[in-house]
């Protein structure tokens, strides 16, 4: 199921603009793609992912653009810096060393930076990122909810059109096998006289024959399987699947009857029926 959800925010120190697409798929299947600095939250991100949208290949693009003053990055510790500093100053003059490369000495040196405000820095960053893409998440899981409405009343359409051609099939079928044991009994009587043919052989082949075309079973089982199809749309859990496994119950049962039947009013209902069952094959790979 295709998706699609878009979110912007603006702080005081950068714009955030976050995109997220999804397009249906058997698993979940996630691309993202973050700035340099947020790489390492990848994994946090797919953990939301997993629990925020279902199945679906999902790609998520984030970008960011700093304004006004940029802090750098890292953060000298002075204190440090300047204790390291004052210490090599005075062993280069002693030794009477050159201390024209005394800053990229010290800035090597152990703690000179304050990584821990850093990564506060950071982390405060990061809630901010991580709010726009969830809002850009659920704008996307929104746009989803409303294109399966969409789907279900297409679906919904496809099963009353077969739903309606099994009644007419039923009516059809109540005087089916009667008009067929009429017609077996008139082709036999072309060849034998009525006196001729033994009645209790004829039933017991008729029935043996008639068996093999009813379609009493079918019929029933067929009803059922629309009924827990549309038992199982209707949930709110994501069921995909198993309409999948429902719709080939259904194609199932639609091709033994068309194959049973030996009917022209109902061969062409079952073409009826698989016409539609088609259309509802092809919108089942869309929901979730």
């Amino acid at each position: 199921m295709t998706g699609f959800g878009v979110s912007n925010l603006e702080t005081e120190n950068m714009n955030i603009q976050v995109e997220v697409r999804s397009i249906n798929s058997k698993s979940q299947d996630f691309s993202i793609r973050l700035p340099r600095r947020f790489q390492e939250k990848e994994y946090e991100l797919k953990t939301i992912l997993s629990q925020l949208l279902d199945r679906g290949k999902v790609s998520i693009q984030v970008e960011i653009v700093g304004k006004g003053k940029v802090k750098p990055k890292l953060t000298i510790n002075p204190d440090i810096f300047k204790a390291y500093a004052e210490d090599l100053k005075l062993n280069a003059e002693a030794a009477q060393l050159d201390c024209s490369h005394l800053l990229n000495a010290v800035l090597t040196l152990p703690e000179v930076f304050d990584t821990e405000k850093q990564e506060s820095q950071t982390d405060n960053s990061w809630n901010e990122v991580l709010n726009c893409i969830q809002i850009a998440i659920l704008g996307c899981d929104n746009f989803r909810k409303d294109e399966g409405e969409k789907l279900q009343i297409q679906i919904q359409n496809c099963l009353a059109i077969i739903e309606d051609r099994l009644n007419k099939i039923a009516e059809k079928d109540s005087d089916r096998l009667l008009k067929i044991r009429d017609k077996i009994k008139s082709k036999l009587e072309e060849f034998l006289p009525s006196d001729k043919i033994d009645t209790n052989r004829f039933e017991q082949e008729l029935i043996y024959y008639i068996e093999k075309l009813d379609i009493s079973e079918e019929k029933v089982r067929l009803k059922t399987h629309i009924d827990y199809f549309l038992e199982t749309m209707n949930s709110k859990e994501a069921n995909g699947k198993k309409l999948g496994f429902i719709t080939q119950e259904i194609g199932r049962e639609i091709n033994t009857i068309g194959s049973k039947a030996n009917d022209a009013n109902i061969q062409k209902w079952v073409v009826e029926m698989k016409d539609e069952l088609e259309k509802i094959k092809e919108q089942s790979m869309n929901i979730l």
